[in-house]
C-alpha cells in the first residue's frame, strides 16, 4: 500500500484555510467583541470614537504617509474599488491590467458601465502578469496588488513610475497587512478588513493620496455618482469619511473584531510580524511543492507568487489525462475529501480559475498548521486516484 493512503494522523488544530473570509487570528474568540459599542448610534460619540481608533491604528500600522487619507466605505473592497472607479475614472485614458477573475471584474465596470472610450486592456492567463512595462503612466492605470484567484502578485513596485500624470488605483486587499506596499507609488488603495486581518465582511477601505484628492475635487465624471460612492460635496471631499463618519451605518460588532484583529497587530510586532508569518506560510509550502510530483504553484515565476492566496495546479500525468469536466470534479472531490476529514475548509480553487486547490496563507493562520496539512493534501490526492 502505497504510503500516502495510510491517513496521517496529525491534523491542523484550525482547519480554516479559506480565502475569504480568511481565518481568525490566534486565541480569537466571541468574548472578544464584549466591549462592541452596540444598540448605540455609530455617530454617537462612542461609536465614532471605535470606528475613528480603527482608522488611527490601521494609518500607524500600516504606515500610510501622513497626508493620505484612510477611511472606511460600505461594501467590503468591491465597493471602495468601485466607488475609485466611479468617482475618478474618465478625465483621462485608462489602462487596467487584469491576470485573474477580479481584475477581469473591473475591466467589466469600466467598459460595460462606464463605457470609457480611450481604454487599454493589458491581459494575462491565470498564473501570468501582464508585462507591467508596457503601461502607460501618462493614464490613470488600474490593477490589482495581489490576484486573489490566481495567487500571482506583482513582484514590487519598481515599475510605477514617480513622476506619473495620472493616478495609479490598486485593489490590494489580498495584499495589505501581508506585503510590502510602496504607498507613494499609489493614489488609491483599496481593502477589506476580512483577508489578511481575519475580520468581518462588507466593510471596506479606502486610501486617497494628495494627487487623488485633488482629481475628486477638480474633475466631476459625467455620469450619475450613486451615493453610496459619494466621497465630494460641492467640489470638496468630504473629510468626515476620514475621521470616522461613516457613509452609511457600520455593523459595530464587525468595526469591534476589526479592532481586535489590530490590536493583535500591534502585540506580536507589527507590520513586520504579519509579513514574516505570512512569508513563512509560503516557505512551507514551497518546500513541499519542490517535493511534490503531482502539485505546482499556479504562478509562473517565483518572485510572483502569493504569500496569502497561494494557489497550486495539479500536474499529475493521471490528472492532466482527464478531460476539462473531469478535472474539475476532480479538484472539488479532493477538497471534499479534506473537509470531510476536517482537515481543511474551503481550499478548492476559485469557480473560475483552473482546477487545482488555493490554501490562504496570510497572518492569522500558523505556520503549524500548514506544516499538519501537507501529509493530508497527498492522502487526498492518493486517494482520490484509487477511487
Amino acid at each position: 500500500m502505497s504510503p500516502h493512503l495510510i491517513s496521517p494522523t496529525t491534523k491542523p488544530r484550525v482547519p480554516h484555510f479559506s480565502s475569504g473570509p480568511c481565518a481568525k487570528r490566534p486565541g480569537w474568540s466571541v468574548s472578544k467583541l464584549e466591549k462592541a459599542c452596540v444598540g448605540r448610534s455609530h455617530r454617537s460619540e462612542a461609536g465614532k470614537a471605535r470606528i475613528k481608533e480603527v482608522i488611527e491604528r490601521s494609518r500607524t500600522i500600516l504606515g500610510v504617509p501622513a497626508d493620505y487619507r484612510l477611511g472606511i466605505v460600505p461594501a467590503s473592497d468591491t465597493g471602495a474599488v468601485e466607488m475609485a472607479l466611479w468617482s475618478l475614472l474618465g478625465k483621462l485614458p485608462v489602462d487596467i491590467l487584469a491576470w485573474e477573475s477580479f481584475g477581469l471584474e473591473w475591466v467589466k465596470d469600466v467598459v460595460d458601465e462606464l463605457k470609457l472610450p480611450d481604454l487599454n486592456v493589458l491581459k494575462a492567463p491565470y498564473g501570468s502578469l501582464p508585462n507591467l512595462y508596457q503601461v502607460d503612466f501618462s493614464h490613470d492605470v488600474v490593477f490589482l496588488w495581489n490576484g486573489t484567484t490566481s495567487g500571482v502578485r506583482v513582484p514590487n513596485g519598481d515599475w510605477i513610475k514617480d513622476d506619473r500624470q495620472g493616478l495609479t488605483i490598486c485593489d490590494a486587499t489580498s495584499a495589505v497587512f501581508a506585503m510590502e506596499i510602496p504607498w507613494e507609488k499609489l493614489d488609491v488603495v483599496t481593502y477589506s478588513w476580512q483577508k489578511v486581518l481575519g475580520g468581518e465582511a462588507q466593510h471596506g477601505v479606502i486610501v486617497l493620496s494628495p494627487r487623488a484628492v485633488e482629481r475628486l475635487e477638480s474633475y466631476q465624471p459625467t455620469w450619475p455618482i450613486p451615493k453610496l460612492f459619494r466621497l465630494v460635496q460641492k467640489d470638496k471631499l468630504i473629510e468626515g469619511i476620514f475621521k470616522g463618519d461613516t457613509i452609511n451605518t457600520p455593523s459595530m460588532l464587525c468595526v469591534e473584531d476589526a479592532l481586535d484583529g489590530l490590536l493583535w497587530t500591534e502585540n506580536i510586532g507589527g507590520l513586520p510580524s504579519l509579513i514574516r508569518r505570512s512569508e513563512a506560510n509560503l516557505a512551507t509550502i514551497a518546500r513541499w511543492v519542490e517535493q511534490s510530483h503531482w502539485v505546482a504553484f499556479l504562478a509562473q515565476k517565483p518572485e510572483t507568487c502569493s504569500c496569502t492566496s497561494i494557489c497550486l495546479k495539479i500536474v499529475d500525468d493521471w490528472f492532466t489525462s482527464l478531460s476539462p469536466e473531469k478535472q474539475a470534479e476532480s479538484a472539488k472531490k479532493l477538497a471534499k475529501l479534506l473537509e470531510k476529514q476536517e482537515v481543511a475548509f474551503d481550499i478548492a480553487s476559485y469557480r473560475a480559475a483552473p482546477p487545482g486547490i488555493r490554501i490562504w496563507g496570510g497572518a492569522t493562520v500558523e505556520t503549524a498548521d500548514i506544516e499538519a496539512l501537507l501529509p493530508w493534501l497527498d492522502w487526498a490526492y492518493a486517494t482520490l486516484k484509487q477511487e
